[in-house]
């Protein structure tokens, strides 16, 4: 039947406008990586077309050796890659070539620097390689037909890369797709077949299907190379992960990872094993070396492929690792699992929670392995871990109970004993520097490094030498309500409760305490009926060394931080009031003994200096801002 011709003129999103001219521009350092993320495309071709095979067998078309095909044309100056995988549709061509249909397109523009180097690899996270064609095409030709559909649905995409393109429908007799590149000027060296064969064996030699070339023999006569009509396969053409660990050479583990993780970089870590048992799948999975620009998008795709006996089963395998190890990228290949395995089985599966603590558990010791390397390759490598990927992994005490204990140890923290701002002391480290008689792990938590710093909370810490963790990162507040105690020593923020330092203070500064809080008891009643519904009490405090006073929590409330953090994302939190507590010590508590007429006023410039202090917001700036002005011209 012949195909009715539709021919289309269409423009590309604005955001494929923005791809296009980043690949041309960012890329043309590496320009070889073109032929790697096309027939890494056509790889994930068949891998889909095997999977929908399974339950349709119809859709091989009596065509099942599957495989990619490259060739090249030097009096055409073309370069051909084709597959017989499972095509696409002409809807199908405009949502994967024509738009960027995926969350996270506005954060990934934000993200670009101008770096070539940096770009290129956010380029790669994004996974839009078929746009590296134009880095060496001036023009680009695709043809294709989803398997299932008739030769007549055969579909033809064509353009320059320069903001639009056409589109019509054509016969295709085979299903699959062809991408045929037309070269700009100055790009003729890559029509020579040893040029393309070494690119092949370099990028592409881990991919599971053939990827062939036609031979070429050397022709006496003309003096050079022709290529004659029998098929050579380039690559190795099996499973990398299912090779023997010392026939993979660390360069092909490096360029499996490329292909998996459409990353420009090494990893920064990998592991490779098998388990045997009940059980039985293999595992080659990587730690990146920089942390994707939507690492913190709850609903991005996680980065395990799940395989069953070599037959790709699904991307995005989220049920495989727990969500604060989604920075993970790789292959899980079952030999235990259904072949018609679904979403839905897997979030039932006994079997697949088997495989997930099994991974999990390979993964930290991978972390673990990291932290512990003590040379400076390996004190570097781990610090970039923790750049990257230390937020994400504070998730993980909150998330895997079972593995809470072994998380913590992983973590790293700035503390008052640090000596820079990043995170370096590890929970064992602080427990080994504990002062004698210390039986409590001190935090304090804030917006920011520089509030914890400065935080009024730490001055009695600082006066006794007593090493108090400053958690600065949004996650903390999480991370504390799920730790409360770290080998047998319990976490205490220092801005909630009454202050008890238990053996680190002497019997005579306790008997001061109950002196002062008797000597003072009058004023602090006085205080907080002068301030109402604004606080839950006031008290003498004996955390406090220079400031006149500060809020606290009841040990079992919320504290300020975290109720400004929830009301920041949108939550509606009732309001804890707080404990204010005044330093006998400090000049102007001790005026306000024997103030009478501005006492209300003073209360409040008290209370609101010490919410200003911890990093709150004021209910009403004017009036604190009113009371100040005339409690200073009193004084003038």
């Amino acid at each position: 039947m012949q195909a009715e011709t539709t021919k289309e003129h269409l423009s590309f999103q604005t955001e494929a406008k923005q791809l296009l001219k980043l690949m041309i521009h960012s890329l043309y350092s590496n320009k070889e990586i073109f032929l790697r993320e096309l027939i890494s495309n056509a790889s994930d071709a068949a891998d889909k077309l095997r999977f929908e095979g399974l339950t349709d067998g119809a859709l091989y078309e009596s065509d099942s050796d599957l495989k990619i095909c490259v060739g090249y044309d030097s009096n055409e100056r073309t370069i051909t890659i084709s597959d017989n995988g499972i095509g696409m549709s002409r809807q199908e061509v405009i949502d994967h070539i024509g738009t960027i249909a995926k969350s996270g397109t506005r954060e990934f523009f934000n993200s670009l620097t101008g770096d070539q180097a940096k770009d290129a690899h956010l380029i790669g996270q994004f996974g839009v390689g078929f746009y590296s064609a134009f880095i060496i095409a001036d023009k680009v030709i695709l043809n294709t037909r989803r398997a299932g559909l008739t030769t007549e649905h055969g579909v033809r995409w064509e353009s320059s890369g320069e903001g639009d393109y056409t589109l019509e429908t054509v016969e295709k007799s085979t299903r699959g797709t062809e991408i045929i590149l037309h070269l700009r000027k100055d790009e003729d060296d890559f029509l020579n077949g040893m040029r393309i064969r070494n690119i092949i064996r370099k990028y592409s030699d881990h991919i599971t299907l053939p990827i062939v070339m036609k031979k070429e023999e050397w022709s006496q006569e003309e003096k050079k190379n022709k290529i004659t009509d029998e098929d050579e396969t380039i690559n190795q053409a099996s499973a990398l992960w299912a090779r023997p660990k010392n026939e993979i050479t660390v360069e092909q583990y490096h360029e499996f990872y490329k292909h998996v993780a459409h990353d420009f970089e090494p990893p920064l870590a990998y592991l490779h094993a098998r388990v045997e048992g009940k059980q039985e799948y293999t595992q080659l999975l990587y730690i990146p070396a920089r942390a994707p620009f939507d690492l913190f998008d709850r609903e991005r795709s996680h980065g395990i492929k799940l395989y069953v006996q070599r037959v790709f089963i699904m991307d995005d395998a989220e049920k495989l690792l727990p969500n604060y190890l989604r920075f993970v990228r790789g292959v899980i290949d079952s030999n235990s699992l259904p072949l018609n395995v679904s979403r839905e089985i897997l979030q039932e599966s006994k079997d697949i929670d088997t495989i997930r603590a099994g991974v999990v558990k390979k993964v930290l010791g991978l972390i673990e392995d990291l932290s512990k390397d003590e040379d400076d390759e390996g004190k570097e490598k781990f610090r970039t871990f923790y750049q990257e990927f230390g937020l994400v992994l504070k998730e993980g005490v909150g998330e895997d109970f079972a593995n809470r204990e072994r998380i913590a140890k992983l973590l790293r923290f700035v503390t008052t004993q640090s000596d820079v701002e990043e995170p370096t002391v590890a929970l064992e480290m602080y427990v080994q520097r504990m002062k004698e008689g210390q039986e409590k792990i001190y935090y304090v938590t804030a917006d920011n490094l520089k509030a914890a710093k400065n935080s009024p909370h730490l001055e009695v810490f600082r006066k006794k030498g007593i090493e108090v963790l400053l958690l600065s990162d949004r996650v903390d507040e999480w991370f504390v309500t799920n730790l409360t105690e770290f080998e047998g020593k319990p976490l205490q923020s220092v801005a909630k409760g009454g202050l008890d330092l238990g053996s680190l203070e002497d019997g005579a500064e306790k008997e001061e305490r109950e002196k002062e809080a008797n000597a003072y008891q009058e004023l602090t009643e006085k205080m907080k009926v002068a301030l109402g519904e604004q606080v839950k009490d006031v008290r003498v405090t004996f955390r406090l060394t220079e400031s006149p006073a500060c809020l606290v929590a009841d040990n079992y409330e919320m504290g300020g931080n975290l109720e400004r953090l929830l009301k920041s994302a949108g939550q509606k939190v009732q309001h804890a009031k707080p404990i204010l507590e005044i330093n006998p010590h400090h000049p102007m508590v001790q005026r306000l003994k024997t103030e009478i007429n501005n006492f209300e006023d003073w209360s409040h410039i008290l209370f609101d200096q010490a919410l200003l202090a911890e990093g709150g917001q004021l209910e009403d700036p004017a009036a604190f801002v009113k009371r100040l002005n005339e409690l200073l011209l009193l004084k003038s």
